[in-house]
């Protein structure tokens, strides 16, 4: 990494944080219990990839605060309560986002481990902004010293590719790589629906590994609890949450939109059920396409996610113990 760049920048945006929390971007001294960090670019694919219009969401997610609370202090229903839920001893910080270098393509993944690793390492929970979903490769990667997790994947998709045009973390692959890492100790996938990259190998790959995968179908057929059930209580969860999992008329802002994905309802579901459950360590919200959003309605449902995220581990007593 060059010794001049930072390694995150400040949020190009009206708002200089995401949902009204201090801006934070020295990583080196971070004292936070909160962490939003933006990721906008992944593994490019090919040429047009390289600024495609996901870089953009990070900073669409944050021009949205308004829309998802008026200010902090108001009661919110989906966590009973204001967001840090009269907590003045909560530090709820924005760090930014990863800076990428068109001299040093591969430059942002390490910045994006580096960063991710300094927030952990500060005790902070990480709450990633994408970008494609090549961004979960490097998050997964910065907990190679945590202790073990399981992945919990929304999704319409798979993502088992080994690789696409040679490249090997791009959005089609994140969760075959995170199968790949010994502190991965099992995969549960939701929302799994349509056509997408899988061919019949990768399903026949994610099965032969164990990947407890359930249809969007299935999920609505059997609820959502259904789904928390398959899942080991106790234990330490991750969250990656692409946008097309969700269903297009709550998250309409994907390039590959289809019918029947997961409602509202049961995506706070699986957030709050993982939260109490045992205990959430992470988040990513990414796949988002700002310039096909309907009056900022997936920008909206993103922070929505995030504020779930933000109320009930503060109710659940994640920060208590300082």
């Amino acid at each position: 990494m060059t010794s001049k760049t930072p390694l995150t920048v400040a949020p190009k945006t009206n708002h200089k944080s995401m949902l009204f929390s201090e801006l934070e971007l020295d990583l080196d001294n971070l004292k936070a219990d909160i962490a939003v960090l933006g990721i906008p670019f992944g593994a490019p694919y090919s040429p047009k990839d390289f600024n495609n219009d996901q870089t953009n969401a990070p900073t669409a997610i944050r021009q949205a605060s308004d829309r998802v609370i008026r200010s902090p202090e108001r009661y919110d229903y989906d966590i009973d309560g204001p967001l840090l839920q009269h907590r003045d001893d909560i530090r709820f910080v924005d760090c930014g986002d990863v800076p990428a270098d068109l001299y040093d393509p591969q430059i942002h993944y390490k910045r994006s481990v580096a960063a991710v690793k300094k927030i952990l390492k500060a005790g902070a929970l990480p709450i990633i902004l994408g970008g494609d979903h090549g961004i979960t490769n490097p998050v997964i990667e910065a907990y190679e010293d945590e202790e073990p997790f399981y992945l919990v994947h929304v999704d319409a998709h798979l993502d088992w590719r080994d690789e696409v045009n040679g490249v090997k973390n791009g959005l089609s692959s994140p969760i075959r790589r995170a199968s790949e890492k010994p502190y991965v100790k099992g995969i549960y996938q939701v929302g799994m629906r349509s056509s997408g990259s899988a061919r019949q190998e990768e399903v026949d790959d994610a099965k032969a590994y164990g990947s407890n995968v359930m249809t969007a179908y299935e999920l609505h057929a059997k609820g959502m609890q259904s789904f928390l059930d398959q899942i080991p209580d106790g234990a330490r969860y991750y969250l990656t949450i692409d946008a097309d999992g969700l269903d297009p008329t709550i998250m309409p802002a994907v390039l590959g939109p289809a019918p029947g994905g997961v409602d509202y309802i049961q995506i706070r579901e699986l957030i709050h059920g993982l939260i109490n459950k045992g205990r959430l360590i992470g988040m990513d919200i990414v796949e988002i396409t700002p310039s096909k959003d309907i009056n900022q309605m997936s920008c909206l449902v993103a922070g929505r996610l995030a504020l779930n995220v933000i109320g009930a581990t503060i109710r659940a007593g994640y920060y208590d113990a300082k």
